[in-house]
């Protein structure tokens, strides 16, 4: 296990609307507001897009990930952490619990699950905080790299 120490900063209520891109939202409002890393929290609901539900085979690599469709309107309950790339943009792994007529699709959200009506989200800056965002030639994803 490694980790990385830090503290409270800012805390940011948002509202997303009807239509907009979930993770493509929040990471251009963290850009804009020179929010580097962040607990994310929604709740709301979704109505279209992809979400991750797991690797089609663990042992495979690089990961071949499982995508399934967000077939309709869900509500959802979300959490995530926000933390800059190696170019220093804002990235958002978010996962998030789906639920549509008592069935519950759960897992990471892509870039094209997009809001329907609106989700509220609560943004909570970490400051002194040293993590990136990094791709790890090994799985084929990217991980959290935390150095104290």
């Amino acid at each position: 296990m490694t980790y990385s120490e830090g503290r409270l900063g800012r805390v940011f209520v948002l509202r997303l609307d009807d239509g907009d891109v979930v993770p493509g939202c929040i990471e251009q409002f963290a850009a804009d507001k020179r929010v580097s890393v962040a607990q994310v929290v929604l709740l709301g609901a979704v109505q279209s897009g992809e979400v991750v539900a797991g690797p089609r085979d663990a042992r495979s690599v690089p990961a071949s990930p499982m995508l399934l469709p967000v077939d309709g309107v869900h509500e959802v309950l979300g959490v995530g952490l926000l933390a800059p790339n190696e170019m220093g943009e804002p990235r958002l792994h978010i996962h998030g619990a789906l639920g549509r007529a008592g069935a519950t699709l759960t897992g990471c959200l892509r870039p094209s699950v997009s809001t329907w009506c609106m989700i509220e989200a609560v943004v909570t800056e970490i400051l002194d905080s040293n993590v990136r965002r990094v791709p790890d030639g090994a799985s084929g994803v990217s991980v959290l790299r935390l150095e104290d």
